[in-house]
């Protein structure tokens, strides 16, 4: 009986991972409005349309580009690592990876810090470690 309550509850997990994980996906391009930005003040545009005093210095357009391409990329990683977590829970593998993923999905509100609890409390039960244990 317990299983059968414990197997629900990953499948729900699982299919929330999905789901947190494609919203973070489109969150996660956000950034690449100030990496573009970054690049048009880089190449002068900005300067070409106003008064050359005025325009931002081409070091502030790099800064701009580099921040918006590194929070691109880590928010595109965890993004699709959240999506991966979803799918080895599906299969109840890599026990540890969807452990360390719900820990640092926390730190994402509210979605990800809701779901990265009910995933600890959960991934913690010891009927579930039986269940990935059994798929070994």
């Amino acid at each position: 009986m317990e299983q059968n309550v414990d197997q629900e509850h990953l499948k729900l997990i699982s299919i929330f991972h999905y789901i947190v994980g494609g919203i973070l996906v489109l969150f996660a391009c956000i950034p690449l409005i100030h990496f573009c930005i970054g690049i048009a003040i880089m190449s002068g545009i900005f300067a070409e349309s106003n008064n050359a005093n005025q325009a931002p210095p081409a070091f502030f357009g790099l800064i701009f580009a580099v921040m918006g391409g590194v929070f691109f990329v880590v928010g595109q990683a965890l993004a699709w690592s959240i999506i991966y977590s979803g799918k080895q829970i599906k299969k109840r593998a890599n026990y540890m990876f969807s452990f360390i993923v719900a820990c640092v999905m926390c730190m994402f509100m509210p979605f990800g810090t809701i779901l990265g609890i009910f995933t600890i409390i959960i991934l913690s039960k010891e009927s579930v470690k039986q269940l990935y244990e059994k798929t070994i």
